[in-house]
């Protein structure tokens, strides 16, 4: 990682090069620094309606040729229409391979562009501008891509990896608390399972006022597992902590109430020992996290335990931390894990 006055670089290693992960402030401003257009190349801007306008118009200002795609909000807009829409959008506006697709938001609109960037000409450059704590952690570091699909979560996608990632810290001054909380879910998942010390500072600090370090903590630890593991054949798998049963929830969470790192952290309690749910319950409770299933259809949620990605016939292959900073892969029967379960939302 270098450091510097202007903020961090982190370079991430793929099977096809390596990519950077710039942390710093006001890149918004200032995207040509980071993303290299030139003025013969055209870029599809991808936002969505919940980002505030002027992040996607100021980096368009920014580059000669540039058109500007804005899908609603949700999680429910990251599906197969949506991105016949921006397919369609290239092929209107004469998109070639020389091009590129530049996502500005949150982890919907990352998978979005970013799978709709692999697929176009089989594969266009593609530039991650998340603006959530939450993309800014996680779904925007790694190169997964994907789209949800007949109500299940990310079930088409592919690995594609970025040509660089630009988190403005910046940016998060206009978030509502609620969405940075949702983002530091993920922050102590990474932590519970492989970072004992930032766990315990996560633990005895004001998270909120250090964001940018622990962003790039964050970051490094993901670092560290996807390039050991960059297609989720083993140690990756460390990353689905907790969202096995997070998924059940959102599949089952029709009305939307809880975000994805709200879920995340739900989804957590139930896979830890008793002595780390007795300090992660209130680490949750810090940082405005729910730590309960509370009026969940359990039904609902079993079901969507079938589809999960994880399964392997009957046997579903799970993370468990029995000690912080530790975890281990747990296999077992889909109905032990059921019952697990619903013992958990009882």
């Amino acid at each position: 990682m270098n450091v510097s006055q202007n903020g961090s670089v982190i370079n991430i290693k793929t099977s096809v090069g390596e990519y950077p992960v710039y942390i710093t402030e006001n890149a918004v401003s200032n995207i040509t620094k980071y993303i290299p257009v030139s003025n013969s190349q055209r870029a599809l801007i991808v936002t969505d309606s919940g980002v505030p306008a002027e992040y996607a118009n100021t980096v368009s200002q920014q580059i000669a040729n540039s058109v500007i795609i804005t899908i609603p909000q949700g999680e429910e807009n990251k599906n197969i229409q949506n991105l016949q829409l921006l397919l369609t959008a290239m092929v209107e506006n004469n998109f070639t391979r020389t091009d590129c697709i530049i996502a500005v938001g949150g982890g919907v609109v990352g998978d979005l562009a970013g799978f709709a960037a692999s697929m176009f000409m089989r594969g266009i450059d593609f530039y991650n501008i998340p603006t959530t704590v939450l993309a800014q952690v996680d779904s925007s570091v790694g190169g997964k891509t994907a789209v949800d699909f007949m109500g299940i979560k990310n079930i088409i996608g592919a690995f594609y990896p970025p040509k660089a990632v630009v988190i403005d810290v910046s940016v998060l001054k206009t978030l509502p608390q609620r969405q940075i909380s949702n983002g530091l879910s993920e922050v102590v998942k990474m932590a519970l399972t492989c970072d004992k010390e930032l766990f315990e500072k996560i633990e005895n600090s004001n998270a909120f006022e250090n964001l940018e370090e622990i962003i790039t903590r964050a970051v490094l630890i993901k670092k560290s597992v996807v390039e050991a593991d960059e297609k989720e054949s083993g140690l990756r798998r460390v990353l689905n902590f907790g969202h096995t049963i997070a998924h059940g929830i959102e599949t089952a969470n029709e009305m939307r109430e809880f975000y994805h790192g709200e879920c995340v952290a739900m989804g957590m309690v139930p896979m830890c020992s008793k002595t780390v749910k007795e300090r992660l319950i209130p680490v949750l409770k810090k940082l405005n996290l729910p730590c309960d299933f509370v009026s969940q259809n359990t039904d609902k949620i079993i079901s969507a335990l079938s589809h999960d990605k994880k399964m392997q016939g009957d046997k579903i292959t799970v993370v468990y931390v029995s000690k912080i900073g530790e975890f281990e892969f747990v296999t077992m029967p889909i109905n032990e894990f059921e019952q697990t379960v619903r013992k958990a939302i009882s």
